[in-house]
């Protein structure tokens, strides 16, 4: 039991601060202005389920897709990161305006692009839980393995879990900012995502020339 719930702390601990549902709450509210709290709570459940998979993905085969491919996780953070900026800019540059006044059926909300990834579930997210779904044990301790799954999926369910209620409640949370103090929230979170992205792609260019 100890074990289950060290690994359940493990799982939880280590990727809920870098994707910081509770303060991605101010874009993905920006981005959904003039959105019905219907559509919104459908995005968030949407977003929650991509990301759990996503993540899922990530810890149970990223290894291997990499490994297949040849690509290291250095390349990884770097190319992702390079996303992340992107997006950060964009955002930096747009703020909420060009979405505030959309009206609600004027087009559909993508789920999975931008708001599971990069901006839930980011470069960093997946890196970590590349990283942790690579330290396993071997089929030979099936039921060492079996557990660490069980507590591994758990991890992952909770997590997705707190992005639902972070988003689907994400007008509740910023209310009393009001409109100009929203923007000014989300510019400064586009600002703070655009600094991260570029700190992945330092952090993935310093691993790589380490290699060589």
């Amino acid at each position: 039991m100890t074990d289950f719930l060290n690994a359940f702390f493990l799982i939880y601990a280590a990727l809920f601060p870098i994707i910081n549902p509770i303060g991605n709450t101010p874009i993905i509210l920006g981005l959904t202005r003039g959105r019905s709290t219907r559509e919104r709570a459908l995005l968030a459940r949407h977003v929650a389920v991509n990301s759990f998979f996503l993540l899922l993905g990530s810890l149970l085969l990223g290894s291997h897709v990499l490994e297949f491919f040849g690509i290291s996780l250095p390349v990884v953070r770097i190319g992702g990161g390079l996303v992340v900026t992107a997006f950060g800019w964009r955002l930096l540059n747009s703020g909420i305006a060009d979405h505030r006044d959309a009206p609600s059926g004027e087009h559909h909300l993508d789920a999975f692009y931008p708001f599971t990834m990069p901006l839930t579930v980011g470069p960093g997210a997946m890196s970590v839980a590349i990283a942790l779904g690579s330290q396993r044990p071997s089929l030979a301790d099936l039921p060492h393995l079996l557990m660490l799954g069980g507590s591994a999926l758990t991890g992952l369910l909770a997590l997705s879990l707190t992005i639902y209620l972070c988003y689907r409640f994400a007008e509740k949370t910023v209310s009393r900012l009001g409109t100009s103090g929203t923007n000014v929230v989300v510019r400064l979170s586009a600002f703070i995502l655009l600094c991260i992205g570029i700190q992945i792609i330092w952090t993935g260019w310093t691993a790589l020339t380490a290699l060589h």
